[in-house]
């Protein structure tokens, strides 16, 4: 019946589970914390949402609706069900101040908010402020708690309860069944599918637009495999990557397991879900190594992820050491992007500091300034209702991704910088990435950030913002001597400014050095010695 639905109309992601739901009914689809669907009930809640969206609230073709829900099961049936509508989902980070999320979903210029019940009562407040005219209650039973057990439940205050008494319930649980299975006849691979906000470190928001197609193909397993993908996610479900990473394990007839970035909730999940694939960031590698790992069975990881931020050695071999039978793998890319580039197993301690080559069916080179440029068939449709930004990024079918880079002579790329983080003092550039990678070594360093404060003399005034291990004192003197023989004299730190913590990005752990250089001129925290 399926074949016949979705005849003509290409890559589908809603299809991709009512096929898992007729050949593995009864397989895990997902989890979060301790809550689990399988692909039958999945299917089964994801057609009863999309038939209460159409038919009670108007939802259909090419509409937005906006989500402003944080991690738990019950997001996933409401994923597939806009999928398979052909509406448009853009996710929210659940947390935002209800002002900023206001901001944000104003950009997507949408429909319908859907709130769970811990935000229900500032949803009215978003939706005037983002112009959305209806609000709909997802009736999270719980969100993905801070140990990663899901054990915090959401809508605890009176104002919350009182506000979900006036909004239309989407609870897949009660809501009937439709008549025949939602099927979208307009809706084609290359309508679009979601709208992902991106968090960068400078900058407003910019809603990336992905359709059914790159979504698709940016989650495609190949044909065969030996055994279903069974995959923890430490990403919330406002971020690209826990989507991307459900779409590759549901391809496999698998599963997708969410949980909090804890070592030890992820490391407890892989062991609760017998998880073979783990995605994690180096800074929670690095959590994860440090745990007591006998502790867990961990005998059906083979699949280690990394990327988004560099990757030491040191970890890359410690990595091999606690878990010899797994592979390591490092991705570059982006929201805007999908995977760009991929470094193997045999490859991650004999190439150090790559990101790998071109991932399958996908252009990567160089700008005469190094940017890295990116050219592939899952690329985003670009940023919505901002044509003045998508033709600055998109150059002939190029997208260009603001990173700059560098190739070796076997075509693996590693990044070098940001082309806008590049800091200008006394007429010389310099990359923090560069600068950071040696001051990371120095001794007593934690965390580190190189950032530009105003100087009417050095154009940038570098400085070392520096996260101190506990118990030791970091100096500027003893900064700039590690920097010695390294770096050239104009690219050592010339300030020093010592904080508890960077302020980061909540899901890719970027640091946000814009607000970085507001808290340390604020504050006066730059020293000279």
């Amino acid at each position: 019946m399926a074949g016949t639905q979705t005849e003509g109309r290409g890559l589908l992601v809603g299809d991709i589970i009512r096929r898992g739901a007729a050949s593995a009914p009864d397989r895990p689809a997902v989890a979060v914390g301790p809550d689990e669907r399988t692909y039958a009930a999945l299917d089964r809640e994801a057609e009863r949402l999309a038939f209460a969206l159409r038919t009670r609230l108007g939802i259909g073709h090419g509409d937005r609706v906006l989500g402003w829900i944080d991690t738990a099961i019950e997001v996933m049936p409401l994923f597939v069900a806009l999928a398979r509508l052909g509406a448009v989902f853009a996710p929210l980070n659940a947390r935002l101040s209800a002002d900023e999320a206001g901001d944000v979903a104003k950009l997507a210029r949408g429909t319908l908010l859907v709130v769970d019940p811990g935000r229900a009562a500032d949803a009215e407040r978003v939706a005037k402020r983002a112009g959305l005219s209806r609000i709909a209650l997802l009736p999270v039973v719980r969100a993905l708690g801070d140990d990663g057990t899901g054990a915090r439940a959401a809508g605890a205050d009176s104002r919350a309860r009182a506000a979900t008494d006036s909004l239309f319930a989407l609870d897949a649980r009660t809501l009937p069944d439709p008549p025949s299975p939602i099927v979208e006849p307009k809706l084609v691979e290359t309508d679009p599918h979601v709208i992902f906000f991106t968090s960068g470190s400078t900058g407003r928001p910019k809603g990336v637009v992905l359709s059914h197609r790159a979504n698709w193909l940016r989650g495609f397993q190949g044909v065969f495999r030996d055994e279903p993908e069974r995959t923890v996610c430490m990403f919330p479900l406002f971020h690209m990557a826990g989507f991307t990473l459900a779409i590759s394990a549901w391809q496999t007839r698998g599963e997708i397991a969410y949980t909090t970035a804890s070592a030890d909730a992820l490391l407890r999940m892989v062991e609760a879900r017998r998880a073979n694939r783990i995605y994690g960031l180096p800074v929670v590698w690095k959590r994860i190594l440090e745990a007591d790992l006998d502790a867990y069975d961990l005998s059906t990881l083979d699949q280690l992820d990394t990327g988004t931020s560099a990757t030491p050695i040191e970890l890359l071999r410690d990595m091999k050491a606690r878990f010899p039978r797994a592979r390591i793998r490092i991705y570059y890319g982006s929201t805007e992007v999908g995977t760009a580039n991929a470094l193997c197993d045999a490859d991650v301690l004999r190439k150090p500091g790559s990101v790998g080559p071109a991932a399958v069916s996908v252009d990567v080179r160089l700008a005469p300034d190094g940017e890295i440029c990116v050219r592939s068939p899952f690329l985003c449709d670009g940023y919505f209702d901002d044509p003045q930004t998508t033709a600055a990024a998109f150059v002939d079918g190029w997208f260009h991704t603001g990173d700059l880079g560098a190739l070796d002579t076997d075509g693996h790329l590693s990044i070098t910088g940001r082309k806008k983080e590049i800091l200008r003092t006394g007429g010389e550039s310099v990359s923090p990435a560069e600068v950071e990678g040696v001051l990371r070594s120095a001794p007593g360093v934690e965390d580190v950030a190189l950032v530009g404060l105003p100087d009417p003399h050095w154009g940038d005034l570098l400085c070392a913002a520096v996260v101190a291990k506990p118990g030791v004192e970091v100096s500027l003197a003893g900064l700039q001597a590690h920097c010695e023989g390294k770096l050239a004299g104009f690219k050592k730190p010339r300030r020093i400014a010592r904080l508890a913590a960077l302020p980061r990005t909540t899901a890719t752990n970027q640091v946000q050095r814009t607000l970085l250089v507001e808290q340390i001129v604020s504050n006066g925290l730059a020293q000279e010695a």
